[in-house]
């Protein structure tokens, strides 16, 4: 059974910085393609960004640069790199993948739970 579990999150200052992880876990054959979105405080659930099985990636508008997304497949892990954070980034993180795994017959979508990370002075 695959299993997306998360990590890294946690309260900052502004300007500071944090890195995600989102390890798989299971029989996986090899991660396709990974999404982080986040969820902040009483708003809707958005995307931050996506990188696909090539390696390229791309970002919402709002992330301006300050955030990269990248996967280690040989630890079948990704990575959010947070930094120049703002109190607007607060928020829950969570990672979504898309994986083969030998008990499957085709790529299924995974959910993390999310970490919280909180921006603040």
């Amino acid at each position: 059974q695959v299993q997306l579990v998360e990590s890294g999150g946690g309260l900052v200052q502004p300007g500071g910085s944090l890195r995600l992880a989102c390890v798989a876990s299971g029989n996986i054959i090899r991660i396709n393609g990974m999404k982080w979105y986040r969820h902040p405080p009483g708003k809707q659930r958005e995307l931050v960004g996506t990188i696909e099985r090539d390696g390229a990636t791309s970002y919402s508008d709002f992330v301006l640069g300050r955030f990269t997304i990248s996967v280690d497949s040989a630890r079948n892990t990704g990575y959010l790199q947070l930094t120049s954070l703002k109190p607007a980034d607060t928020a829950v993180y969570s990672c979504h993948a898309t994986i083969t795994a030998f008990s499957t017959s085709s790529p299924l979508d995974y959910w993390g739970p999310g970490p919280q990370v909180t921006v603040s002075s």
